[in-house]
C-alpha cells in the first residue's frame, strides 16, 4: 500500500513523494487533448502545405505526385468515412464531402497530367480548414 510519504525516485533519480505524483497525475497536460476536429485540421493544414510547396515553379515532378498521392489519400480516407452509414453527420454534408472526394480525383489525375495547376486543390483543402476551424469555435 502507497502512503502519502512513501518516497519513490523519479527516472533523473531525484526522490518523489507519493503525493507530489498524486497531484502531478491530474495537473493539466503540456500539450491540449487533441479533438477529431482539431486532428483532421492539422491533417488538412500539413498536406495543403505540401501543395503550395510544390505548386511553385521548379518542383520536382516527384514531389508533385508524392503531395498528390498524399491528398488523393486523405479525401480516400474521408469518402469512405462519410459512405459509412454509421456516420453521424447529416445526409447532405456526407455528400458534398464525398463529391468533394470525386472532384479531387478528378482533379488530381488532371494536374498529374500536366493539364491543371494545383489551386483548385489547395482551395478546396483551404474552404475544408475553414469549416473545421468555425465548426470547432462553435463547440
Amino acid at each position: 500500500m502507497c502512503r502519502a510519504h512513501d518516497q519513490f525516485q523519479s527516472p533523473e533519480g531525484f526522490p518523489v513523494y507519493a503525493t507530489t505524483l498524486a497531484k502531478t497525475a491530474y495537473s493539466n497536460p503540456s500539450q491540449p487533448m487533441r479533438t477529431p476536429r482539431g486532428l483532421e485540421f492539422e491533417l488538412f493544414a500539413r498536406i495543403t502545405r505540401r501543395l503550395k510547396q510544390v505548386s511553385s515553379q521548379g518542383a520536382p515532378f516527384a514531389a508533385l505526385a508524392e503531395a498528390i498521392f498524399e491528398n488523393r489519400r486523405l479525401w480516400t480516407a474521408l469518402a469512405a468515412d462519410v459512405a459509412d452509414p454509421e456516420n453521424g453527420l447529416p445526409q447532405d454534408l456526407r455528400a458534398r464531402i464525398f463529391f468533394l472526394h470525386e472532384f479531387t480525383q478528378a482533379h488530381s489525375r488532371l494536374v498529374l497530367s500536366q493539364d491543371r495547376s494545383v489551386d483548385a486543390l489547395i482551395d478546396v483543402n483551404t474552404a475544408i480548414m475553414r469549416g473545421l476551424r468555425q465548426d470547432g469555435a462553435k463547440q
